[in-house]
């Protein structure tokens, strides 16, 4: 990476996220590794439906990625969805495979079926949670996590204790049920659940600190976005000893979504100094499949794979993505787009379009020797067109204006 983290030849971060007294506190784990829940999590968004096929396309695009760990599905659910999580086992994909299971023998046994090495078993943690939601007593919730553990520890199975609503829960009772089910039970790893995506950043800490000191296993993250902070409350705990993100492709999931993959572990590389691994180069790649077979439509300016993300229409952005060139790309981007899966930065025609713009457009059609008054004219015209529009303008329209104002120039 280099001896200035925050700069290299693929980003431009800040010197400031390595400052001394910025990163005493940290807690980093040596390896973070990525567990996908698009498939499961990604899938309950409302109107999203994945077939078998369909499942097996993205799983395979997230282990080309080299993500980690692909949580296929919860085979209970349906026989499509057993056959999904069978098939994707079976498929020889280098990614480790697990299962979403409730903490149910019956449930658990579907998983181990299916040849999976883990499951993710969830139970409510919040007692009134359990007791309005599911209506349940509380004491019901524990021994069914201790039966289906312990059943699922033992017929090999890994297994990630899946606490919900766990930042709702009281932080006494939520660790002392986690320990006696870690105790009477069996935990491999413990999920820090926000399932609501109510914990600000501030709480992060205390959150991991407090789980981790209690029962002393790894700890993974699954952060929702309803109030969009999944992102940052995935570095904070990563940054505290988090050691498995959970994060889904485009953040598609229930309600506002999970932590989406692309900007989490883009932010760990480029801001943290940690290398997941993942190559980020197929990230645009996977952000349009998904995109494709989810019908979730993604917002063109959207973090890392917005379609118009490297689209620059501003005049003053033009002039510095003009003037540093290729080689210092990063002084006008944060990130150059290569590392990403995007193409080159393309210059757009609208209404904040400047000089440069056109000029740039002229000489892609070979008119290199336009004077400032020209020029002008054009640009004033772009500007009035574009607003008339509300939108860009596409190379037609660009040259009936160049045709109006330099007749003869081109064709």
């Amino acid at each position: 990476m280099g001896p200035e983290p925050w700069k290299t030849d693929k980003w431009f971060s800040s010197p400031w996220n390595y400052l001394p007294e910025i990163v005493s506190g940290f807690n980093l784990a040596e390896e973070v590794a990525v567990h996908d829940v698009t498939l499961r999590d990604g899938e309950q968004q409302a109107g999203v439906e994945f077939t078998a096929d369909e499942k097996l396309r993205i799983a395979t695009a997230l282990s080309e990625a080299g993500v980690h760990r692909i949580e296929a599905g919860l085979p209970a659910v349906s026989p499509a969805d057993e056959e999904a999580v069978r098939r994707i086992v079976n498929a020889g994909l280098a990614s480790e495979i697990y299962a979403f299971s409730r903490c149910m023998v019956s449930d658990v046994a579907l998983a181990i079926d299916t040849g999976t090495s883990g499951v993710v078993m969830e139970i409510p943690s919040s007692h009134h949670l359990i007791e309005l939601a599911y209506r349940w007593p509380v004491e019901r919730a524990i021994e069914a996590s201790i039966e289906a553990t312990s059943f699922a520890h033992e017929n090999g199975l890994k297994v990630s204790f899946f606490p919900i609503d766990a930042t709702r829960a009281g932080i006494v009772s939520l660790l002392d049920d986690l320990e006696k089910v870690a105790k009477e039970g069996h935990v491999d790893t413990v999920g820090l659940v926000d399932t609501f995506g109510v914990l600000s950043p501030h709480a992060v800490e205390f959150f991991v600190k407090r789980v981790r000191e209690r029962l002393k296993v790894p700890l993974e993250t699954h952060f929702h976005m309803d109030f969009g902070l999944g992102v940052a409350n995935t570095v904070l705990a990563v940054a505290q000893g988090a050691t498995v993100i959970q994060t889904t492709v485009n953040g598609i999931g229930e309600r506002a979504g999970n932590a989406p993959m692309e900007e989490t572990v883009l932010a760990l590389l480029t801001m943290y100094g940690i290398d997941t691994g993942i190559k980020t180069e197929k990230f645009f790649e996977i952000a349009q499949l998904v995109r494709a077979l989810s019908g979730v439509g993604q917002p063109s300016n959207r973090p890392v794979t917005g379609e118009r993300l490297f689209h620059v229409e501003s005049g003053i952005i033009t002039t510095w993505v003009k003037n540093v060139g290729s080689e210092h790309l990063t002084e006008a981007f944060p990130y150059r787009p290569e590392l990403v899966g995007q193409s080159p930065p393309q210059i757009v025609l609208g209404k904040g379009s400047g000089l440069d713009s056109i000029g740039i457009w002229l000489s892609k059609h070979g008119i290199n020797d336009a004077e400032t008054k020209e020029i002008e004219a054009i640009l004033a015209e772009v500007k009035g067109r574009s607003l008339a529009k509300k939108g860009l303008l596409d190379d037609d329209e660009f040259l009936d204006i160049v045709r109006d104002i330099l007749p003869g120039r081109v064709d």
